[in-house]
């Protein structure tokens, strides 16, 4: 069995097609490769910490989490967020089964090493592939919330891209990030062309001299943060584009694939 982990942010996940989901549910059904679905859900967040007075701020990336905070953000992605991806799949026919990386211990944190000024903000130490693997064998398409847990029962905020990292290394998965584009794009004399291969290296050389700039930074970074997860292969993918995910899994080019340096020809 070919896993695949599929991540996908907030901010996409919001306005993602319904041919996505169909696309996830006709590659369970093929049987070739297993869809596990991992989601933020940031500006949901924000909304509700806005609403609710709560102040929120941001260290490189991460969100400083107190108890309010992490009160917030449990709320938010494994009940609104998690529950309406599941309703999602079933909108097209699909099976999903939603749960958080609290349940049944799936991801064991511990705080990162900026606890002091992060606050609650965990790293994965370890993911119990069992709990998806048994999702598996009933029919369902997993589908998790990143929130982790210690075992005193502590809750931690995890990033979503940490967690799909953590996920995929565990299972031994294919890793995909959801974007909004069709994956990385340079400019030559003035126009944008997409790169279909690229290695670590090439891609820390392309933030360095700025042909990679703005959005795609935080993204490239994320499918890095793969590649050092001892993940075989990270691709950046179209999730807007009809059939991406099926043309990525049947080995079409597609996306930006980013690979270690030895794999690239």
């Amino acid at each position: 069995m070919k896993y695949l982990v599929i991540k996908c942010g907030g901010s996409v996940l919001e306005n993602l097609p319904r041919s996505f989901y169909e696309d996830i549910v006709q590659m369970q059904q093929t049987g070739e490769w297993t869809p596990v679905l991992v989601h933020g859900g940031g500006p949901l967040i924000n909304q509700l910490l806005k609403s609710l007075n709560i102040e929120t701020k941001f260290i490189n990336g991460l969100r400083v989490t107190n108890h309010d905070v992490l009160d917030v953000v449990e709320m938010v992605l494994s009940g609104m967020v998690n529950k309406q991806v599941v309703r999602n799949i079933a909108e097209v026919q699909g099976s999903a089964f939603g749960i958080s990386g609290v349940d049944g211990n799936l991801l064991k944190a511990a705080p990162t090493s900026d606890a002091q000024t992060l606050g609650f903000v965990g790293e994965v130490v370890e993911v119990n592939q069992t709990v998806i693997e048994g999702i598996v064998k009933q029919g369902y398409i997993p589908v998790i919330s990143p929130i982790g847990i210690d075992s005193t029962g502590q809750r931690y905020n995890i990033n979503g891209d940490i967690a799909a990292s953590a996920i995929a290394k565990s299972l031994g998965a294919n890793l995909c990030f959801i974007s909004d584009i069709p994956g990385i794009l340079v400019e030559k004399n003035g126009v944008k062309t997409k790169v279909d291969k690229v290695s670590k290296a090439i891609i820390e050389e392309m933030i360095e001299n700025e042909t990679i700039y703005g959005g795609m930074i935080p993204k490239v970074k994320a499918a890095i943060d793969g590649l050092v997860h001892n993940i075989r292969e990270v691709a950046i993918i179209n999730g807007f584009e009809k059939s991406s995910l099926l043309d990525y899994v049947n080995g079409k080019q597609v996306g930006t694939k980013i690979v270690l340096e030895e794999e690239i020809a």
